[in-house]
């Protein structure tokens, strides 16, 4: 009888977390909107709120946890 590869699954903790743009780049949340926002200014917790990349030392290990290539 011949054995079957077992699936490769996705993180799901990698999913939720990170979407992959139509060119292959990685989107991620900024860090730093959770708590103690009274301190830090309109501009600065405005810009948190946008998406930004992922920088180009951590792609490869995103990429691999969402089993793209």
């Amino acid at each position: 009888m011949a054995r079957k590869a077992c699936k490769s699954k996705t993180r799901s903790a990698v999913a939720k977390r990170f979407k992959v743009t139509g060119t292959g780049k990685v989107l991620r949340r900024k860090q730093g909107k959770r708590h103690i926002l009274q301190k830090k200014n309109r501009k600065r917790k405005r810009n948190l709120g946008k998406a930004t990349l992922v920088s180009d030392a951590d792609i490869k290990a995103v990429k691999k946890n969402l089993l793209l290539r």
